[in-house]
């Protein structure tokens, strides 16, 4: 169970790391025009790239397959929270472009830069998921897979026995 366990691991670091990087790079171009065009950039802009450069970074650290790596739980929560945070800043925003409905993926126009919002939007939203669903996988590895000993018995007492004090 702890094989399965690590290679989920490494499967949603890859995929955290990658969606973070569409991000960084949509987000990144977004930046990039304020700068040609000589205008201040949102600080939803701002905050969005840093969280997800602190994301590339701390995936990338976290991809190494030791077991500490599952004790890192409560970041990766707090990581969560801040994309699920960025998500809502980038929903926000979306009304300020006129690219209409956030829900409206039926047709794309030529409008790229709606398209690029709407994608940067997507892939926060599913960067946020993976972080979550890696804070539940390291909640199960700490509190079922370290209990387990090499037999296959639990090493635990229930909360029902005495303790031998």
């Amino acid at each position: 169970m702890l094989f399965i366990t690590r290679i989920l691991s490494i499967g949603v670091r890859l995929a955290e790391i990658a969606f973070a990087a569409i991000v960084a790079g949509v987000i990144g171009s977004y930046l990039h025009d304020f700068d040609v065009f000589g205008a201040p950039p949102g600080a939803r802009f701002i905050y969005t790239e840093v969280v997800a450069g602190i994301s590339i970074l701390l995936g990338l650290i976290w991809l190494i397959p030791f077991t500490s790596g599952f004790i890192n739980w409560p970041l990766e929560f707090l990581l969560s929270a801040a994309w699920f945070a960025a998500f809502g800043l980038l929903v926000n925003a979306i009304h300020k472009y006129g690219c209409g409905s956030i829900w409206n993926w039926a047709h794309f126009d030529d409008d790229r830069t709606c398209d690029k919002f709407r994608a940067g939007e997507a892939f926060s939203f599913l960067s946020a998921i993976l972080w979550l669903v890696s804070t539940l996988l390291g909640l199960w590895f700490v509190y079922r897979v370290r209990d387990v000993a090499l037999d296959g018995t639990t090493s635990r007492r229930g909360w029902y026995r005495r303790h031998i004090v």
